[in-house]
């Protein structure tokens, strides 16, 4: 009776230890395919952050290409895109029905469940390995929320309630994956999505207005004399340029802010954040430079300034560490406490 008792336990044993290899081997190769489509996708969807995470370490570099090809996943599906090119208008409907299956998957995947998709596959070993709130993904999709739900914004602080929701959350998840947990620094994480997200927005509002998206101020527009729905017409380029100019002062204490930041974190992360706040800074500069002419082509950085701005992002992150810590300056937009 015992050896029946034996053997069956034995059986059982290695019936678990089967499932446990079996189901470690099909993680560790999910894992592996959403390390590898992550890589793809940054390389394809934006030069800019491809060339900053390839200053990260190996292991943070992973997690940084699983979250943005996550994030930028998102995003096309929601704007009916392919890596962040050919947005176009879709019914408000099918936008809906798109958002809730991505919020689906996004629960799916932070809960630790097969998601049978690659970018929440990703997604789900960044929030396991990294201990990111499951509040955080979902309020990024809440940014797309406002896009589906056609929000307006009059003032400063309505945009910057969107450019939080759509990256100020996303510079918390990457601060995390950094290893920051310290409250100010993740302050300044959020600060520099803000910066970003303002220098995208002046960049693209003659493509984003073309399909009914308007993320100026709409107190802006009105002082300024531009019509809402006539924001793309380019008789408006002039006016619109000084919007322009606007959005982008309006971005620079962010991006002083997060200095403060940077220096909180390792080298390497410390060199690739200064790197992508100089690339995204410099193209802010470049729409203020290039006045009424911004979008006659998209504003960008060439590869040479890329590199420069790459050796000028370890002098800036190395200076930051020298830099006398100072309380974030009054009066910035301050982040929910969620994460």
């Amino acid at each position: 009776m015992s050896v029946i008792r034996d053997t069956a336990t034995a059986a059982r044993a290695r019936r678990a230890l089967l499932r446990l290899t079996g189901g470690s081997r099909a993680r560790a190769e999910a894992e592996a395919e959403a390390a590898r489509h992550g890589s793809e996708t940054i390389q394809a969807g934006s030069s800019s952050f491809a060339a900053a995470a390839r200053l990260f370490d190996a292991e943070t570099r992973r997690s940084t290409v699983m979250l943005y090809a996550w994030c930028r996943h998102c995003d096309d599906v929601i704007d009916g895109q392919e890596l962040g090119h050919g947005q176009r208008a879709s019914r408000r409907e099918d936008s809906l029905r798109r958002l809730a299956e991505l919020e689906a998957l996004t629960w799916r995947a932070c809960a630790g469940q097969p998601c049978q998709h690659v970018a929440f596959d990703g997604l789900a070993e960044v929030v396991r390995r990294h201990a990111i709130p499951t509040s955080l993904p979902l309020e990024h999709l809440s940014g797309f929320r406002m896009d589906v739900e056609e929000t307006r914004y009059e003032t400063l602080a309505d945009t910057l309630l969107y450019c939080y929701r759509v990256a100020g959350v996303v510079g918390l998840m990457m601060a995390r994956v950094m290893g920051a947990r310290d409250p100010a620094v993740l302050d300044r994480a959020c600060d520099l999505g803000l910066a970003f997200q303002l220098t995208n927005i002046a960049r693209d509002i003659v493509e984003d207005a073309c399909v009914g998206r308007i993320y100026v101020p709409l107190q802006w527009l009105h002082t300024a004399g531009i019509p809402a729905h006539e924001v793309a017409e380019p008789r408006h380029r002039a006016a619109l340029a000084q919007v322009a100019a606007r959005v982008v002062a309006a971005a620079d204490p962010y991006y002083a802010s997060a200095l403060s930041g940077i220096a909180a974190l390792p080298v390497r992360s410390a060199w690739s954040v200064a790197t992508a706040r100089g690339v995204y800074r410099e193209i802010g500069r470049k729409v203020h430079q290039r006045g009424a002419q911004a979008w006659d082509t998209r504003t960008r950085t060439s590869g040479a300034e890329k590199a420069w701005l790459v050796a000028r992002g370890m002098a800036v992150a190395l200076a930051a560490r020298a830099l006398p810590a100072r309380p974030r300056a009054a009066g910035l937009w301050q982040r929910p406490q969620v994460g």
